[in-house]
């Protein structure tokens, strides 16, 4: 397909026009020059994009030009996302879309009271952005009506696979109209999401932007050896006191013991603001600070996994790698945070030696080299506690055993210990 240079290309009405043109939009990404025509034109649409591409848009626009103006009090149009973040971020851009329009956005989600989500949708509405254990609850209380939906969207659908939506999924489809346009969006296109896919979507396109699992050339990777949690922690100070260009950092942890901690040691050491996101923070907390985030109030936001795709924030400078991702599809959603919207962004990596198999199968995924770097000199180097050289020796025999199911553990964790 040629390249589309211009919005006024893909036969989109005035509103959504005005709406593109008010958000800054410039030029249509790839995914939107491929997807936009294709989902106008009723096709269903796989499309794979990592995040930071602009897919929301693609599917978002089309479903807003079908939708065209307000009709009714049932939903036509769904969008299914695995998470709340998500939700939120999803229903805003949609706003964004259809602020010149009477389009009625509603979104649902899990972890609030339903009352007030009642109500909205009791008031009537025509796009509905949900998650699929909140849907299926209003749905099954009878506050849901179905019958008029013409178009389903599967948003991030690598991670609803990987969180177990599957028979949720199911349901959904079974009570929802058959005859509808589906269209399934995902960042990686595991072995799950094609059977995900083979089973919803009739005859559709499939539409690539980039190879699967990369990370945008926007994003300047970086890899530092550490030997500890603690000596992370200096290298960290170092980066946020050497270097002021590091203005909107997200620093991503495995667990969230430890996102806490570094969050209390940035906060006393006035390196911040900084606020952290986590599971068990309340979901106003979360909003909350990923808003001040956005608003450019806080210089650092440290975050698990669960947020790393939720965020969307353009000028994102740095993402830091506290602890390299175990689902490795998450180190590219992670790099995903900066280097957006065409924006230069560099992600920084902290690799213990219990984590360098896990290097070793993300660089597998991404096809490339992560560029390693030496740890300045002025870093001081911690020596490891006994319980972390422990546990990073029993990890290595894990990963070892792993590869080979003959491996008895040659790390004795004494003989480990002495090498320290």
């Amino acid at each position: 397909m040629s390249s589309v240079a211009d919005w006024n290309e893909f036969k989109l009405n005035k509103q959504l026009l005005d709406a593109v043109a008010d958000a800054g939009y410039n030029m249509p990404t790839e995914i939107q020059q491929k997807c936009i025509p294709l989902i106008s034109g009723g096709q269903q649409v796989i499309g794979i994009a990592q995040t930071g591409t602009g897919k929301t848009a693609a599917y978002m626009l089309p479903v807003l030009l079908k939708l065209r103006y307000a009709q009714g009090t049932a939903v036509r149009a769904l969008i299914l996302v695995p998470t709340k973040e998500l939700v939120i971020q999803v229903a805003e851009q949609a706003r964004v879309f259809a602020k010149h329009t009477d389009l009625r956005v509603v979104e649902i989600y899990g972890g609030v009271g339903p009352k007030t989500q009642i109500e909205k949708i009791q008031n009537g509405l025509d796009l509905l952005i949900a998650t699929p254990g909140r849907f299926l609850e209003l749905y099954q209380r009878n506050e849901l009506p179905v019958k008029q939906i013409k178009t389903l969207v599967l948003d991030e659908a690598d991670k609803m696979m990987d969180m177990g939506f599957m028979p949720q999924l199911r349901k959904i489809f079974e009570v929802i109209p058959p005859k509808r346009q589906n269209l399934l969006f995902s960042a990686t296109f595991p072995q799950k999401v094609e059977r995900l896919a083979q089973e919803f979507l009739d005859f559709p396109v499939r539409v690539e932007v980039t190879p699967q699992a990369t990370v945008a050339v926007e994003v300047e990777q970086v890899l530092y050896h550490i030997p500890n949690a603690l000596t992370k922690i200096n290298f960290l100070e170092h980066l946020l006191t050497k270097n002021d260009d590091l203005n909107r950092v997200m620093i991503f942890t495995r667990t969230k013991g430890v996102a806490d901690n570094v969050s209390k040691f940035l906060d006393r050491k006035k390196l911040g603001p900084v606020r952290v996101v986590h599971s068990n923070k309340g979901q106003n907390s979360r909003i909350n600070a990923v808003n001040e985030f956005k608003e450019g109030k806080l210089r650092i936001l440290v975050s698990t996994d669960v947020a790393s795709r939720g965020i969307d924030v353009t000028n994102v400078s740095h993402v830091i790698n506290f602890d390299v991702p175990i689902v490795y599809e998450d180190y590219v959603h992670r790099t995903g945070r900066t280097g957006r919207a065409f924006q230069k962004g560099k992600a920084i990596t902290l690799v213990t030696d219990a984590e360098k198999y896990h290097i070793d199968k993300i660089e597998k995924i991404i096809r490339e080299k992560i560029p390693v770097k030496k740890l300045p000199k002025e870093i001081v180097i911690e020596s490891t506690p006994i319980e972390e050289a422990q546990a990073m020796a029993r990890e290595i025999d894990r990963q070892k055993r792993y590869e080979d199911p003959e491996f008895k553990g040659a790390f004795h964790v004494k003989k480990y210990l002495l090498k320290k």
